[in-house]
């Protein structure tokens, strides 16, 4: 059973490590103003990471042009990232 379970912890840190990198290119393409997000690859990506973002736009909106969603997001990602890697070391030893 433990060695299920630590192979479960590990995916999901694995799913989250991914899920944080595909943020980042998220918000750097942002910064270009050029992008259309209806074209592939930039959907895909939209469709991906903006549900997990809205949910932080919902309670922050953008202040003077500048969102600050994504730091909320990033953040709450590597918190549950250093939780979930602290529970694989318990469940291991």
């Amino acid at each position: 059973m433990d060695a299920s379970v630590a192979l479960l912890i590990n995916t999901l840190a694995t799913f989250l490590q991914i899920y944080l990198i595909l943020l980042f290119i998220r918000i750097l393409l942002s910064w270009f103003p050029n992008v259309n997000w209806y074209d592939q690859p930039f959907s895909i990506l939209s469709q991906l990471t903006d549900p997990y973002l809205n949910i932080f736009r919902s309670f922050i909106p953008p202040l003077g042009g500048i969102d600050f969603s994504p730091m909320l997001a990033i953040i709450l990602i590597q918190v549950v990232s250093s939780l979930l890697t602290s529970l694989q070391r318990t469940v291991v030893f």
